[in-house]
């Protein structure tokens, strides 16, 4: 279900994603505690309106984010086609890791602790990702992800990781419960009742971002 999207539109900016470059959407809120950086699943969007409802609501909490599509446009024309680019997981973990670096090297997110927010198979990404940048990711949050499709790197994850599930996704609560068995870090899953695989039912979606907000903030502010 789309939302009226509320948050502010944030600054276009062209980030440096391994060997390409992306388009973005940046917000940093005055007197931010952090910037989380969002990591889409397959066949979305940084346009999608459930994204943009939960940065609104991180945004809110004095954070900033960071909303990039992961491929090129003739990246997305033939994912369109096949469907095969949006879970190569690997390689959306390195257009991550170039993101994660452009945001350090940022005027306005230099100093900021980054968080990495991930759905579907954004969130194997997130997940791969995070330890080839440790020093620099303070905290993972997964929606309805793909945590499982991380492999191996999950028991090399350093920063604290919380997995949101619906209720009534009853195959991925099962994937993620592996997952979190694989993280040898500070981990929490929490399933939301009733909801779907897309968090479509009333106050879920809010669900979502509330949890979210409350562990970026509890754990980039600390950084």
């Amino acid at each position: 279900m789309d939302r009226p999207v509320r948050e502010q539109e944030g600054r276009l900016v062209r980030v440096s994603a391994g060997p390409v470059t992306v388009e973005g959407n940046l917000v940093v809120p005055a007197g931010a505690q952090g910037v989380v950086l969002f990591a889409h699943g397959s066949g979305s969007s940084r346009f999608s309106p459930r994204n943009r409802y939960v940065a609104h609501t991180i945004q809110e909490g004095g954070l900033g984010t960071l909303l990039i599509d992961l491929l090129t446009e003739e990246e997305e024309r033939i994912d369109l086609r096949t469907r095969e680019i949006r879970f190569d997981i690997p390689l959306l973990a390195e257009r991550l890791v170039g993101a994660v670096d452009w945001l350090r090297a940022n005027e306005e997110t230099h100093e900021l602790s980054i968080g990495l927010f991930g759905s579907s198979t954004g969130a194997a990404a997130a997940l791969m990702a995070a330890p080839r940048r440790p020093e620099a990711i303070g905290a993972i949050v997964s929606r309805g992800g793909r945590p499982d499709l991380a492999g191996a790197a999950l028991r090399q994850v350093q920063a604290p990781t919380l997995l949101i599930v619906g209720g009534r996704d009853t195959v991925v609560i099962t994937l993620n419960e592996q997952a979190l068995a694989q993280l040898q870090v500070e981990k929490r899953l929490e399933i939301v009742p009733g909801a779907t695989h897309l968090f479509e039912e009333p106050g879920a979606l809010e669900k979502v971002a509330e949890l979210a907000r409350d562990w970026f903030r509890q754990h980039l502010a600390a950084g």
